[in-house]
């Protein structure tokens, strides 16, 4: 990830972007680059914009402190502060992996960064959590359908809530990784924004009812879709399956599409975050224990996966 500098050591912009842009699946496939893919890709992309935008504000690389000081002075006004604390992460890194000394470590800077948090900071947007009844209301509208597309977003929207995935974890869900048993499903989640480490973790799922069941849900996608291998939510085209995933962003999109479809109050508020927060908000009011909560949404992987499960927890009681 080395460059020579050029320009009495500036460096340019293309050859910044390229420290901190390496495709990750190139990273992991080479053994002396072990360290580049201690971080994940969507950090790395993060990063490269961040850079790209410090460097197009006419800043320069190697960084100054004062550089960096009028820049922070300069985006204040107008960027997210959280927003400001990344690109100064970025350059930290940059700085370091390069074998540069920090610039963003000078106590000015940090003082600077949390004078701009007192004066311009803001709560972050939060998506809405979906409710039972919304979710309800999501899932019966598309079981009304016969589209090929309706039956994998019904899976979909039911196995992310029940699950409390992450939209990342969610769109990268595969076939093989899935293993039905009596009391419902196991899901192997190969990497997760926890598991860094990629050791794995286990979501189980219980069984539901006629109004909601992810576990049926999930068989009749599997039916319909007539697959066992590969990513479990691709792409639907003219009622033909894609071979590419749904990514993050088109799971947001089908979210908020069957929201207005169903004209739910504020549909084009809710994100794939919706479910997750959704699903904890919702066991909570049902009285399921913390850690159980925790434990579905793999905040914290312990004990025996449907006993005392959170999921199942909320389903029992959806008759009660």
């Amino acid at each position: 990830m080395d460059f020579e500098l050029e320009n009495n050591n500036v460096l340019s912009l293309d050859k910044a972007i390229r420290t901190i842009s390496t495709n990750d699946a190139v990273v992991r496939a080479q053994p002396h680059n072990y360290i580049a893919a201690a971080t994940s890709n969507n950090t790395r992309r993060a990063y490269q914009a961040d850079i790209r935008h410090f460097i197009q504000s006419g800043a320069t690389l190697p960084a100054s402190y004062d550089g960096i000081l009028r820049y922070l002075q300069t985006y204040a006004p107008t960027l997210n502060p959280r927003t400001l604390e990344r690109r100064l992460t970025a350059l930290k890194h940059w700085h370091l992996y390069q074998g540069f000394a920090d610039p963003t470590a000078h106590s000015t800077i940090r003082k600077t960064l949390a004078g701009i948090k007192h004066i311009h900071g803001k709560p972050k947007d939060k998506a809405p959590p979906l409710t039972l009844e919304e979710l309800s209301s999501m899932v019966n509208y598309l079981k009304s359908s016969d589209r090929l597309m309706d039956c994998r977003n019904n899976a979909l929207l039911q196995i992310g809530f029940f699950g409390a995935f992450r939209r990342s974890e969610l769109a990268n869900l595969l076939w093989e990784n899935i293993n039905f048993v009596p009391e419902g499903v196991e899901i192997l989640i190969a990497r997760s924004k926890t598991d860094q480490a990629g050791e794995g973790l286990i979501c189980a799922i219980p069984y539901g009812n006629l109004d909601l069941c992810p576990v049926t849900a999930l068989l009749a996608w599997r039916a319909r879709a007539q697959k066992n291998t590969g990513h479990i939510f691709c792409g639907v085209n003219n009622n033909t399956i894609l071979s590419k995933p749904i990514t993050g962003r088109q799971i947001n999109l089908i979210l908020k599409s069957i929201a207005t479809s169903c004209q739910l109050p504020d549909a084009d508020s809710y994100s794939s975050h919706s479910l997750r927060r959704g699903f904890a908000t919702e066991a909570s009011r049902k009285g399921a224990p913390f850690g159980t909560i925790k434990r579905q949404g793999r905040w914290r992987h312990e004990g025996k996966r449907f006993d005392q499960n959170a999921a199942n927890i909320v389903l029992e009681r959806i008759n009660g």
